[in-house]
């Protein structure tokens, strides 16, 4: 089982190297049709129209995400140029307001670690990638956040994203 950091760690770094994008700020959260609910996950583009990774959709299963459960992350985009070996992502956690990791990834030795079906260098064009990874039953009942700023060996924008999951529900 991953401690409970590198499951997250695993869903951004994964999302952010399966082709999450940042082509608009936009956020995206699930919630139950008819009723006034907080989303217990979403997502928040934070980058520009010219990320190299642009993002079509984001899904989960289950969804909402739960602990002690597998999660199924499906990412569909496009790169709009090659991604170089070298690509990284700094990457914060956060439960509530409390940084929990702060660490820099390379993003292509992830996507090798968590055997994805995509990996560097990942030429231009359009991808679906699905990626599951156990969460961990330990995992709080409190909200978590993941930052994710994700940039080129040459330091250019690849992707920028949040996520969000509110685990005390």
């Amino acid at each position: 089982m991953l401690p409970m950091h590198s499951a997250f760690l695993i869903f951004a770094s994964f999302a952010a190297g399966g082709l999450v994008n940042a082509a608009s700020t936009e956020q995206v959260g699930f919630h139950t049709p008819g009723k006034q609910m907080k989303p217990s996950w979403g997502y928040t583009n934070c980058g520009e129209p010219t990320d190299i990774i642009q993002l079509r959709s984001l899904k989960v299963t289950p969804d909402p995400p739960q602990p002690g459960k597998n999660l199924t992350i499906t990412v569909e985009g496009e790169a709009r140029e090659t991604i170089e070996e070298g690509a990284y992502a700094d990457v914060v956690v956060k439960v509530g307001r409390i940084k929990i990791l702060q660490r820099e990834f390379d993003i292509c030795e992830e996507a090798l670690k968590a055997n994805a079906s995509v990996t560097c260098p990942v030429e231009k064009g359009e991808y679906t990638v699905t990626q599951t990874v156990e969460l961990p039953r330990e995992i709080p009942p409190a909200p978590f956040t993941v930052e994710l700023r994700g940039n080129t060996v040459d330091d250019d924008p690849l992707v920028c994203l949040d996520i969000f999951a509110d685990f005390r529900k």
